[in-house]
Parts: structure tokens; sequence; C-alpha cells
């Protein structure tokens, strides 16, 4: 029945069929994620904020103590996402889960500070994976309880386009030369090599205790992607839908989805990431990557093209409530 309503509130609308292109299916997303149709979005964006050990394995080109340092530069209100949300009048949180720093930024929720280096040992244990992924559910919840019916996602953390290249390649046997993107270190082909080849052999090893998506995350993943799949997850159960960003938060929504296929329903993807495996995490969590409206050769992360998504679904929220239906304009030109 919502379904229909979905349907039937874009179709009565004073424009040519379809001419709203995906729009129209991205707010029929959001009519059905809701138990109810409601006509004000009152949102949150959430930053999950964490290092990785594996940078210790030449993965990348920074220095790790950018995590830290931009994470603060969130809370302070002057990152790129900052700006993307007071634009748009968006709460922000940042969620320590594990940056590498004695001081806990934003919500201090540090699990610890950084992950282990995954070609010697499994990034995390169990108890730190429940950890992480509790984290992310407890901030969905706090949300509801504020009476939020829109979420965003988004990560901050040196290294994590290996672990979700890494989560990936484990979880779907996707190729690992076709999903493998530069991440912050574009030029730079030989870092592209040595993550394939870390990714590969810490497969290898870790195969036989990987036997769910929740071993995966705690073997080759962050704490990051361990809160934003129990974020996820959390939206499913509580019926509040959540805008996808790119790569990362795409690689979270495919373990999500391996886990109980409805969280799908709840995910409204926003923009195609230049990260080359954001296609296939997006097919693996149940979305169709033609489905994503914005194109826009980004790849920061944070959530800046979710955020921009938002900007999109408040646009397109307002014009179906507000525009005259077909049948009100044909009254007018009968008299």
């Amino acid at each position: 029945m919502l379904m229909d309503e979905a349907q039937r509130l874009t179709a009565r609308m004073a424009v040519p069929p379809g001419s709203l292109g995906l729009l129209e299916k991205q707010v029929q997303r959001l009519f059905r994620a809701w138990p109810k149709i409601e006509w004000e979005l009152r949102p949150h964006h959430f930053v999950f904020a964490a290092d990785n050990g594996i940078v210790a394995a030449g993965v990348v080109g920074q220095d790790q103590d950018i995590t830290y340092l931009q994470a603060r530069n969130m809370v302070e209100g002057r990152a790129a996402i900052s700006c993307f949300c007071q634009v748009q009048g968006m709460p922000l949180s940042v969620v320590d889960v594990g940056i590498k720093s004695e001081e806990a930024v934003g919500i201090d929720r540090k699990v610890a500070k950084g992950t282990e280096n995954f070609l010697e040992s499994p990034a995390m244990s169990e108890r730190n994976f429940w950890r992480a992924y509790d984290a992310g559910a407890e901030m969905v919840k706090l949300a509801a309880k504020d009476g939020c019916n829109l979420l965003s996602f988004g990560e901050m953390g040196i290294g994590n386009t290996t672990t979700s290249a890494a989560v990936l390649h484990a979880l779907t046997g996707a190729d690992l030369e076709s999903i493998t993107g530069c991440g912050a270190n574009p030029g730079h082909p030989e870092i592209v090599l040595r993550k394939r080849e870390v990714i590969a052999a810490a497969t290898q090893l870790y195969r036989p205790l990987m036997k769910t998506p929740q071993d995966i995350l705690r073997c080759l993943g962050g704490f990051d992607l361990a809160a934003l799949c129990g974020a996820m997850l959390a939206c499913k159960e509580a019926r509040i839908p959540f805008l996808l960003d790119g790569f990362i938060t795409a690689v979270a929504l495919a373990c999500a989805a391996k886990i109980d296929p409805d969280v799908t329903r709840m995910a409204i993807p926003t923009h195609l990431s230049q990260e080359p495996g954001t296609a296939a995490a997006l097919r693996a969590g149940g979305i169709n990557p033609d489905e994503v409206p914005i194109h826009a050769e980004m790849c920061l992360g944070e959530g800046t093209g979710a955020v921009l998504g938002y900007a999109l679904m408040r646009t397109m929220l307002y014009t179906v409530r507000h525009m005259k239906t077909m049948e009100e304009l044909v009254r007018v030109s009968q008299g």
C-alpha cells in the first residue's frame, strides 16, 4: 500500500511522467522507507572517525595524524563536511570510535587507538568489533529519540579505502584490480599496487576465519566500517532511512545487507564516488548504481555527497508537496 502511495504522490505532479528522472525515484525510496508519509525532514549527519593499523604496511602516503586533525577540524566547523552541513542547516556529530590520539574528538566512543595492522593479526578483537558496531547503533537510537526521520553517514580515517577494498573483496570475491583505487593518493600507482598485495595476502591469511560479514569486518575492516554497519542495521529496526555517501559507506551497506537484506530498503544512494569499487559495493548492497543521481567526480568522503543528496531530497520533498497536481492543472484549464 505504501509503495503505491509513493508512486501516486509523484505521478500526480503537474509535469510530464518521469521528467524529474532519478529525483522521483529518490523521493519514492524515502516515502517507502518511512512507516508513514511525512512532509518535514528532521535530519542528522554522523561522521564515524577512526585510525587503521594497516597504514604501517605502506598503503598510504599521508601522515596518520591527519585523521585526528581533520576530525578536530570537523568539530570546529571548518572542514568541508562542516560547511556542507551548515549550508543545509543539518546537525553534524563526529563520533570518535578509534582515532589514534590520547583525547577523544567529538562524541567519545573510542574503542582503541586505531585497529591492528591486519597483515600481522586480525584488525580487531571480537570485543572491540562489537563495541564499535554498538556505538553506531547507539547513535541511531539517540537520533530516533530526538525525533530524526532521516540520517546520513560519513567517515574519516586514513587508510580506510584499503580496509574497505579488503572487506569488499573478501565479501564478494570482486577482482582487486577493479575495486582498488588510489584513495587520497592520486598519482601514486605504486601505492595502489601495494594495496592489492596487502589485501590479497591478508585475505588468504584469514580465509578460514571469515565465515560471516561480521568476521570479515573484524579481520580486515576498521572501527568506522563496523560502526557504520551497526548504524545501518539500527536504521532498519527504527524505520529511519539513511543517505549513503561514497565507497566506504557503500561497503558498510554491502556488509549490512548480507546480514539483513531488508536494510537496503532504508538506504538512499546519493553520489557515485570516483573510487573504482563504488559501483560493485552498491550492487552488493542491493543498490543499482545507475540510480545514483549525483555524478560529480567526488572522492572526499566525510559524507559530503550524502549532504548534497540531502539538498536534492529536501528540494524534491517540498516540490511534491507544494506544486500543482495534474488534476488541479486540468481543472483550471477547464474553467
